[in-house]
């Protein structure tokens, strides 16, 4: 069994009237788990950084740009049975403005802000979840923590 790291999971949130809200974008039907809600996700390119894939592929995805970006403390995983291989997938945050334009690629069907509940009810994977409750949790309670982790090089 390979141990490998070759996607980024990003999720993207905006503050609207002292509310954190979650970017979310529903899966297209020729997609793998076609109609499935999700954050801003990709895979690593040779030479590339995971922090530089997050930022390529917010943009790719969502079109918008970065104000912030952190290393979220957690790291997801899945076991890929047909290559036999365990996936440890770095995830990221990234404030975005308020009134920026989404514009989703040919990925996504939909996009949607949601408030916190509305979000994790929507997440299907824990490890999802778990990104969204500690996000949270930082910027409710200890926003001074988030410059410990913040990603400065936004290239």
């Amino acid at each position: 069994m390979n141990i490998i790291s070759q996607m980024v999971e990003v999720h993207l949130f905006r503050i609207v009237q002292g509310e954190m809200e979650f970017l979310l974008l529903k899966r297209g039907e020729k997609e793998i788990y076609p109609g499935l809600w999700q954050m801003v996700s990709g895979r690593i390119e040779k030479d590339e950084k995971a922090y530089q894939t997050a930022l390529r592929e917010i943009k790719e995805e969502t079109g918008l740009d970065v104000l912030h970006l952190w290393a979220v403390p957690n790291v997801n995983s899945f076991y890929s049975a047909s290559s036999d291989e365990l996936n440890f997938i770095p995830v990221f945050a990234a404030w975005v403005n308020s009134n920026a334009k989404v514009v989703i690629s040919e990925e996504h069907s939909e996009f949607k802000w949601c408030l916190y509940e509305e979000c994790r009810n929507l997440l299907v994977w824990e490890g999802q979840k778990k990104s969204v409750d500690i996000l949270r949790d930082y910027y409710l309670n200890r926003k001074n923590d988030l410059d410990l982790v913040e990603i400065t090089d936004l290239k």
